[in-house]
């Protein structure tokens, strides 16, 4: 069975930082591509981070620069380290499995199979 659990979202003020990890058991981390996603309330989900089952990474825009992903392939373990948070970015932020193997459908929610239950990000001005 396959588990997806996520932490490390909480609140900070703009300008601050905020790790989130990711741990799935129950499959091969590194066979998969694994990213991170946010929705805020009246949005659709969207793709934030991901790497694709090759190793690629690929950002949203609106967060390049500011966000970097990594991962441990030992501990099974996706990280998103999150620099330069801005109000935009409060949003529940999920961590999802799948086997998308092409970068330009990384940060496709449908191209992912399993799901964390969240974690909050809130930032305030």
């Amino acid at each position: 069975q396959v588990q997806v659990v996520e932490s490390g979202g909480g609140s900070v003020q703009a300008g601050g930082s905020l790790r989130l990890s990711c741990t799935a058991s129950g499959l091969s981390f590194d066979d998969h591509a694994m990213g991170w996603f946010r929705q805020a309330p009246g949005k659709e989900r969207e793709g934030v981070a991901a790497f694709d089952r090759d190793g690629g990474t690929t950002y949203a825009d609106s967060v390049k620069g500011r966000f970097t992903l990594s991962r441990d392939n030992v501990k099974n373990t996706l990280y998103l380290q999150m620099n330069g948070l801005k109000p935009e970015d409060t949003a529940m932020y999920y961590c999802a499995v799948g086997s998308c193997s092409l970068w330009y459908q990384a940060l496709w929610p449908s191209k992912y199979k399993y799901w964390g239950q969240g974690t909050q990000v809130t930032v305030s001005s």
